[in-house]
């Protein structure tokens, strides 16, 4: 059996980090899991930049105009003492990716270049042209490499062995040679990214974002906080959701309808374009909804026109929004508008750290990092800019926490843990020798559909009844689900049927929770309860799954210094 002091789950960028403050500890062995290879993780898709308040741009700036933003986008969900943590320390990480060799685009005087980012009172958002995720990656991966930290790459997480409330590993599979393997830990990161795949084509994540550690974490008793809050970003690629950086919106692009009109001037008229991204997705979707986009259905949309800033400032500052415009809607930015539409982009909610110093859960041993986590910092609205800045800082600390629970946590029996592994191989052997059933593909997409339509940037209540139905429905026809695939190596259809079971159970617990949040705050709009309601819902979704059952409770939201307020932009 595999033995590490810490595991770390995912090598995204809070992933990686994570692991890089683990193996600081030259005595502890630390193993990094990837489902793919580590610069493929999906923090690389991260172009617009990481905020930080350096105070380069705007001498003005500081940690307490970012936490005060933030907590303003946040629709004021987000805990407060967690986001001034967070705020405070971003300048230092800024520092030591610098150091790490991240290759960050310049101003005039040799510094850390920085942009204006929606929701931001000042240019906070450090940026490398807009690959400013792929070059953190890249940097990170180097760092761990150095560090010896030890890669399996092409493992899937299956779960997670808890006995007891003790936590005693995990068991994942060797995608390559379709082994499974039981591995014993003294603490692990979970850092395997978000679960946008949910609305499956309707959104930027990439295909395997389909929230593997958050479901193995709901299914050991930790529950997840806040996951009705789900981010539409506001300039995916019309055709395919593929994300346009708002970094086009930074640098001065324009929203425009079929009338030629810059529409945000309706919704938003100080901030125009740069207003927080819930409100301009709904804008959007507004001017969709009344007539005023063009095409008709799924195929709706609107304009973002960038020619106005000149080829060479395209060029020099966002070179793959254009290549992606190019290779996906057959546009050049520099001569023509763009097609777009809001995408599902990111989800605020996620399992549940309990203490945000160490990112700790409530089973001892299990840490979380990145998007997978709800810290809470981004409460029911995330700022642009505030992501690639969660996962590093996060991670680090998440590699912290495990890196202590490891000296001071003894290994745990591998009872359950042996038995969780042995009940995995009957299954994968199960489902290979399956000749008939529900075609699974068919379960994801109908899933896709139903959540967008029902649980999507407009909800009702009546909408998400029919959507839980559905859900329960599908989840039904799951269990005789038929993946197709006879082979042990390299099964990618058993790792897609084993996601598909994730979406679902997650999709169950962002229905329930929206179902249940009976007011519009943040990026969880309802038709039917359009004002905020802080008498009733100033407070956390908490949803803990009991075997099939699924039970909701709600915790208090941390309030130190900022008091709710109408949000105004």
């Amino acid at each position: 059996m595999l033995s590490y002091d810490v595991v770390v789950v995912g090598a995204g960028g809070a992933g990686m980090m994570a692991a890089l403050s683990a193996s600081e500890d030259k005595d502890l062995r630390v193993a990094c899991l990837s489902k793919i290879f580590p610069t493929r993780s999906h923090t690389g898709a991260a172009q617009g930049g990481i905020n930080a308040a350096m105070a380069y741009r705007d001498s003005s700036d500081s940690p307490e105009q970012h936490f005060k933003d933030t907590v303003k986008g946040s629709d004021f969900l987000a805990d407060q003492d967690a986001v001034e943590f967070f705020t405070s320390k971003m300048p230092e990480i800024i520092s030591e990716l610098d150091y790490y060799g991240v290759p960050f685009s310049r101003d005039e005087n040799g510094r850390i270049a920085q942009r204006p980012f929606g929701g931001a009172s000042s240019p906070r958002t450090c940026y490398s042209a807009d690959k400013t995720g792929h070059v953190i990656l890249h940097a990170l991966y180097e760092q761990c490499l150095k560090n010896k930290v030890k890669f399996h790459n092409d493992w899937y997480l299956l779960s997670l062995a808890v006995e007891d409330g003790k936590f005693e590993g995990l068991v994942a599979i060797d995608i390559r040679s379709g082994e499974i393997h039981p591995i014993q830990a003294k603490a692990v990161v979970i850092a395997t990214g978000g679960f946008g795949r949910i609305y499956w084509s309707r959104t930027t994540n990439a295909i395997n974002m389909t929230g593997d550690g958050t479901a193995a974490c709901l299914e050991v008793g930790i529950p997840i906080k806040d996951p009705e809050f789900v981010q539409f970003h506001p300039t995916g690629l019309a055709s395919t959701g593929v994300l346009l950086s708002e970094a086009c919106r930074g640098e001065g692009g324009y929203l425009l309808n079929k009338h030629g009109e810059r529409f945000m001037a309706r919704y938003a008229p100080e901030k125009m374009e740069l207003g927080p991204r819930d409100l301009v997705s709904r804008s959007i979707e507004t001017e969709i909804k009344e007539g005023r986009g063009f095409g008709e259905g799924m195929g709706s949309y609107v304009l973002m026109d960038l020619r106005h800033l000149g080829e060479k400032k395209i060029m020099e500052r966002l070179p793959q929004v254009r290549e992606l415009a190019m290779d996906f809607e057959g546009v050049d930015l520099v001569n023509e508008p763009v097609p777009i539409r809001p995408s599902c982009h990111y989800m605020m909610g996620g399992i549940h750290v309990s203490d945000y110093r160490t990112c700790s859960t409530p089973i001892e041993g299990i840490h979380a990092a990145g998007e997978c986590a709800c810290v809470s910092i981004h409460g029911a609205n995330r700022l642009g800019g505030n992501s690639v800045a969660d996962v590093v800082l996060f991670g680090k600390y998440a590699g912290i926490g495990a890196k202590e629970t490891a000296k001071k946590r003894a290994f745990s029996g591998t009872k359950k843990l042996e038995n969780e592994a042995k009940q995995w191989i009957e299954k994968f052997k199960h489902i290979r020798n399956k000749k008939t059933g529900i075609n699974m593909f068919s379960i994801r997409d109908r899933l896709a559909e139903t959540m967008w339509n029902n649980v999507g940037i407009f909800r009702t209540e009546h909408e998400m009844v029919e959507a839980l139905k559905t859900v329960d429905q599908l989840l039904e026809e799951y269990k005789d689900a038929y993946a197709g695939d006879p082979s042990q190596t390299y099964n990618m259809a058993f790792i897609n049927y084993v996601e598909i079971g994730n979406l679902l159970k997650l999709s169950k617990a962002v229905t329930i929770g929206a179902i249940n949040r009976k007011e519009s705050r943040g990026s969880h709009s309802r038709a039917d309860y359009p004002k905020r309601n802080d008498a009733e819902f100033l407070k956390h979704t908490m949803i803990y799954k009991e075997g099939d059952h699924y039970r909701l409770d709600y915790l208090p939201v941390t309030i130190t210094k900022y008091q709710p307020e109408e949000r105004k932009y």
